[in-house]
């Protein structure tokens, strides 16, 4: 009797066993497909591609330009002209160049103001070497608060169907900082002072 009842534990095992790998690896394999295929670059292009951003906001516009040699780095040229802080600057551009949409959504343009994007919270412009200008508007937070609602490239989709990303929240932090936070510190301008003078 007891070797019945552990061949029927082993039994009932191997079946949710079996079940379980069936509806993970071959149920589920082409959700897992579709969620990498949604996850796409916003921009193709690589950071050291890029030459100036632009950032429109409610308050303020901010421009920066990147220095070229011998001092490599940002310089604010609005809303004040001062050595800009590289690693705020950094932030925004690895973003761009990096940043992935979670999700793509076609809408049409009545829709846009559902996602804040009539009237953009930001819009970040990039120019590229070669004057090639890429475009970003951010919108509201999606329901969760994870991610925001973007169009890339607004200008140019032609459709009745325009494309709303989800990208990731980071670019709300990466765009609303006070003034303090865009300009080098004083610390950060002596440090780099240094080094120069020390090579």
């Amino acid at each position: 009797m007891k070797l019945q009842r552990t061949t029927l534990i082993l039994l009932v095992s191997a079946i949710l066993l079996g079940g379980f790998v069936y509806f993970y690896e071959i149920q589920g394999a082409p959700r897992r497909e579709a969620a990498k295929i949604a996850r796409q670059p916003i921009f193709t292009f690589a950071e050291d591609e890029i030459q100036s951003v632009i950032i429109h906001t409610d308050d303020e516009n901010w421009q920066f330009e990147r220095l070229s040699k011998p001092e490599l780095g940002w310089q604010m040229k609005q809303p004040k002209n001062t050595q800009a802080n590289d690693a705020a600057v950094s932030f925004l551009l690895n973003l761009l160049a990096q940043g992935e949409s979670d999700r793509t959504i076609s809408v049409t343009a009545d829709k846009l103001k559902e996602y804040g994007l009539d009237k953009p919270a930001a819009t970040i412009e990039v120019e590229l070497k070669g004057e090639k200008v890429h475009q970003l508007a951010l919108g509201k937070p999606d329901f969760n608060k994870s991610f925001l609602y973007a169009q890339a490239d607004a200008s140019e989709q032609k459709s009745e169907d325009l494309s709303v990303l989800l990208v990731p929240i980071d670019f709300e932090y990466a765009v609303n900082r006070p003034l303090s936070e865009w300009e080098e510190s004083q610390e950060e301008a002596d440090a780099s002072e240094e080094s120069t003078t020390a090579e």
